[in-house]
């Protein structure tokens, strides 16, 4: 199985990912400016289930920065008093919300890679484990036959040996005869 074949996969379903999420940001900006609701990065995040920075991408950015000038050339709607603490604590919850929702993506995101490479090393695995296995097995023969080789000049050295300790043996004696008869002869 051909390694990039998979990369080239998975490039391709960030792309259709990447589509998706792009055409929900535009969704929920052309549903947020018919309902009449304030339009900013955040909101538009937050009803396309989406996050922020992408909202400032170059091909969303433009639209909801018309959709804010259209807006703001409308009549203003009265901005009902806000408790700042109680903007605050939604905001936080609504960061905490996103995080959660990040951390899920990145969670999927991880997952999806894991399995793609484990599918690779399979895939790999498997054709190069039985090369590995043959690339051993003749090792492994040649190793037998040299310890075959081995063995057998180790045997013929030990008979070579033996032949030359038998051979030290008799000059020895020979050589003790010799010195006795020649003590005696004296």
């Amino acid at each position: 199985m051909n390694p990039h074949g998979n990369a080239h996969t998975l490039v391709q379903a960030r792309r259709r990912d990447s589509l998706d999420k792009r055409q929900r940001a535009l969704t929920a900006l052309t549903t947020l400016e018919q309902q009449g609701k304030k339009i900013t990065h955040a909101a538009v995040a937050r009803t396309a289930s989406v996050s922020t920075w992408l909202t400032y991408t170059e091909g969303i950015r433009e639209h909801i920065e018309a959709a804010q000038r259209r807006q703001q050339q409308s009549v203003p709607q009265p901005v009902p008093a806000r408790n700042p603490s109680a903007t605050l604590r939604t905001e936080l919850e609504l960061a905490r919300q996103e995080i959660r929702a990040l951390r899920e993506e990145r969670d999927q995101m991880r997952q999806a890679l894991q399995y793609q490479l484990g599918q690779q090393l399979d895939d790999l695995s498997a054709t190069a484990l039985s090369g590995r296995v043959d690339e051993l097995t003749c090792h492994n023969q040649r190793l037998a036959d040299q310890l075959r080789e081995t063995t057998d000049e180790n045997t013929a050295l030990k008979v070579r040996i033996a032949s030359l300790d038998q051979d030290l043996a008799a000059a020895r004696t020979s050589l003790r005869r010799m010195i006795r008869n020649e003590n005696t002869a004296r």
